[in-house]
């Protein structure tokens, strides 16, 4: 049973079928009905959201299914219940699995025991459907993806920057993180993302300067500097004399990209902090195509995860 639960658990043919996917079900949103029935995918929500509940109810419509959504904290998961006793009973009324949790393990856990597809709406360790989302952007805008370069700036340690890492790597495309050196991404997935970019042509950097990252690069791509669960350390974060200062995407560092670097951001964003509103509402950012694109990118991927599925059965 193939599951996404990480952004390398697609190889990178598997990744650019799911990308061309994404891009002709753009064009013609209805000519997948692969969930007709309807057929329902449970949707499990164990963390705030708006793009990822909006994107994925419409994927799941949009494919002729029915979104089931679950209120994580109503049903207690892994206090009330253990999660394999939720995984068997959502397993066998699903066609697939979609969760935005904490612990990766807790995914990973659900996967074993669910008997249907699961997928990654979020977890602290990685957002591999956001950077799908953002890989199809940049392929819409710029072209094929391998040798392009993007740069993240930012906290490195963070599941944005593990994503785009193992992402980019898997897609070809040059990745650098520009983060400081307290905050790196974690030794496991980069060596990972090193791994896997040695099989497709890409380059992985991690540098703690922020105008080496984004030098010449194609792409700019940063995320909140306080994640879910972080808030206590929003006051120190968040300081002029804080770790993260150098690396607020302004138009200064942007104008060290290339020419016509697109800005990306996963949303939401604090305007003054990681990017300046000049930037995010400025004419190089995509951010309001990229969240569009969450919605056609998760569309592509079920549709590829319930074909695998079938094929396996």
């Amino acid at each position: 049973m193939r599951h996404f639960l990480r952004d390398d658990d697609l190889s990178p043919t598997e990744q650019a079928e799911v990308l061309r996917r994404a891009a002709a079900l753009k064009r013609e949103p209805f000519a997948d009905r692969c969930l007709e029935g309807p057929r329902t995918v449970s949707i499990i929500f164990d963390k705030p959201t708006l793009r990822t509940q909006v994107s994925f109810m419409n994927a799941v419509a949009g494919l002729g299914g029915h979104p089931m959504v679950v209120d994580g904290r109503l049903a207690g998961i892994g206090e009330r219940e253990s999660v394999p006793d939720v995984a068997r009973i959502l397993g066998p009324q699903s066609a697939a699995v979609v969760w935005r949790t904490f612990e990766q393990d807790r995914l990973a856990e659900m996967a074993r025991y669910a008997g249907v597809p699961v997928v990654n709406a979020l977890t602290d360790d990685f957002h591999p459907c956001q950077v799908l989302a953002d890989l199809q952007t940049v392929r819409e805008e710029l072209g094929e993806l391998p040798g392009r370069t993007l740069a993240y700036v930012g906290d490195g340690a963070n599941n944005m920057a593990h994503s785009y890492l193992l992402g980019c790597a898997t897609a070809g495309t040059h990745v650098r993180v520009g983060c400081p050196a307290t905050h790196r991404p974690a030794a496991e997935v980069l060596a990972r993302a090193e791994e896997v970019a040695r099989g497709t042509g890409a380059t992985v950097v991690v540098t703690d300067d922020p105008a080496a990252a984004v030098a010449g690069a194609d792409v700019v791509a940063t995320d909140t500097w306080v994640s879910m669960g972080m808030e206590a350390e929003a006051d120190a974060r968040h300081g002029a004399d804080g770790p993260f200062a150098p690396f607020r995407v302004d138009a200064h560092l942007l104008d060290r990209a290339a020419p016509n670097a697109l800005f990306l951001h996963c949303l939401p964003a604090y305007r003054g902090y990681e990017v300046t509103a000049e930037v995010i509402d400025g004419p190089r950012s995509r951010v309001w195509a990229e969240a569009e694109n969450r919605m056609h990118a998760q569309k592509a991927l079920l549709s590829w995860l319930v074909e695998q599925a079938e094929e396996d059965r």
